[in-house]
């Protein structure tokens, strides 16, 4: 029931209330029927009992009648039995009137049971006659020395219980029947304002805020926000939360394009004076001019590090021109030939790497794609290889077709990467120093440069790792 929607929990729940209502009422009203119909059959057995002793009473010492009374004993009443005993308990007359209205006579069986009822007097009691008369109400009295039993079959109170009983669930079954189709049809149109506003929070769930300008046009009808209502509050509330999310997503979209431009004009500033800086470092060491070994470290290192911070401002602007949804060429490259040169320039930088290449498609497969974006993702994954892992790594890189993508994995036996920084492997400026070895130092910008790329390119990559095997997928949508 959990999982039900509220539509349904609302019909069952009303429509068991309903039948047990229903139940209720039916059992009560059979009891007070069946107490009412013993009650006034108490009354005619009493009345029956009362007959028959008077009928003794005028009767001659002689033998008696058939029915135990004279020529003027009333008509007897249709199932009503009289059984008349001597006082040492010897039958002296006993009678059934069947349905024709014709009297019988016990037989012993009958007797027998009656005489083990134990009848108390004046007090009718049921008591099973066999299957050929059925049950009875009998009631015994003394008189005179005589003790008389009368009663009244019990299948006619049976018969209207019983009617009584089906009357009552044919009419609570088709109660029932009505009452679910009515309450179908009421929950669904009572509950048409809550579906409006469910439906206008799930296209707003269905809309992707994460990233970009974001616009949520969406919001519950006016007629869906009456204050009155519990619905119409909902709805209310829900539109000033969109609203002020609407206006939250907006301050974040502005403030992101506003560092995003920061970014690229510092980055394209800086460019200018770090070549310079670069520049006049190497022309003041090949000059060859007599200098201490300190200044000749000094111009040795701001060479190297302008060479460093030139590279930082350019993954820098690179960012912010992917961020700001600069759109990538679009050219057939081969990624064959492209994971061939990858591999063969780790190789020349790092020879303490073992560097494998597994091609499993004997053709070639291309991409459509920015050529040099690419290489610089797959460049990005081998160095990211050779720098978190320690000399003597076995580094693979494979690529092959799976479907209607060109897969690139990148796959080492290194140490692994530790679980909290897999989180946020890709995130800008992380650093995996925490579980890999550290021969050189990083931006922490290739892995979020490698993700930008290949998310313009509209593909993926991932990472699974683990001590002895860690490996980036890279899907991208084949030509």
């Amino acid at each position: 029931m959990t999982r039900w929607t509220l539509r349904r929990t609302l019909v069952v729940g009303t429509g068991a209330l309903v039948a047990l209502t229903l139940l209720v009422t039916g059992v009560v009203t059979s009891l007070a029927l069946r107490s009412f119909v013993y009650d006034r059959l108490d009354a005619q057995v009493m009345e029956t009992l009362q007959i028959t002793r008077i009928s003794q009473e005028n009767m001659p010492g002689g033998p008696t009648q058939p029915g135990g009374g004279s020529g003027d004993r009333p008509a007897p009443r249709v199932g009503a039995l009289h059984v008349v005993y001597d006082a040492d308990g010897s039958v002296v007359d006993s009678s059934y009137t069947g349905d024709d209205g014709e009297e019988r006579s016990l037989d012993a069986a009958q007797l027998a049971a009656i005489d083990s009822a134990g009848l108390r007097e004046g007090t009718p009691t049921s008591v099973d006659l066999g299957e050929a008369l059925g049950e009875f109400r009998l009631a015994a009295q003394e008189r005179d020395g005589q003790r008389v039993v009368a009663g009244i079959s019990l299948e006619d109170v049976a018969a209207t219980t019983s009617a009584l009983a089906i009357i009552l669930l044919s009419v609570a079954a088709v109660a029932l029947l009505l009452v679910l189709v009515g309450l179908s049809f009421w929950v669904r149109r009572t509950l048409r304002p809550l579906d409006r506003v469910a439906g206008v929070a799930q296209r707003v769930a269905d809309r992707p805020l994460a990233v970009g300008d974001v616009e949520i046009p969406e919001r519950v009808a006016e007629a869906d926000t009456d204050p009155v209502t519990e619905v119409g509050r909902v709805g209310h509330s829900l539109n000033v939360l969109l609203a002020h999310i609407e206006q939250a997503l907006r301050s974040r979209q502005h403030s992101e394009d506003q560092l995003r431009r920061f970014i690229a004009d510092a980055s394209h500033e800086l460019r200018t004076p770090l070549a310079s800086i670069g520049g006049y470092a190497q022309l003041s060491l090949g000059e060859g001019a007599p200098m201490t070994q300190t200044q000749h470290r000094a111009f040795d290192r701001i060479a190297s590090e302008s060479s460093r911070m030139a590279e930082l401002v350019e993954d820098l602007l690179l960012l912010a021109r992917l961020d700001a949804g600069q759109p990538l060429r679009r050219e057939p490259v081969d990624l064959t030939l492209l994971a061939i040169d990858a591999v063969s320039d780790a190789h020349a930088a790092d020879r303490t790497h073992t560097w494998l290449l597994d091609v499993r498609e004997e053709d070639s497969i291309e991409v459509p794609g920015d050529d040099n974006r690419l290489r610089q993702v797959v460049a990005n994954l081998l160095r990211n290889a050779r720098t978190h892992t320690p000399p003597g790594t076995r580094v693979v890189t494979s690529l092959r077709v799976d479907g209607d993508e060109a897969v690139v994995e990148v796959i080492d036996d290194g140490p692994g990467i530790d679980p909290e920084v897999r989180q946020r492997l890709f995130e800008r400026f992380a650093r995996g120093d925490q579980s890999r070895n550290r021969d050189a130092g990083s931006t922490g910008l290739g892995l979020s440069i490698a993700e930008a790329i290949v998310s313009a390119h509209g593909g993926s990559i991932s990472v699974a790792s683990e001590p002895g095997r860690t490996a980036f997928t890279v899907r991208l949508p084949v030509a």
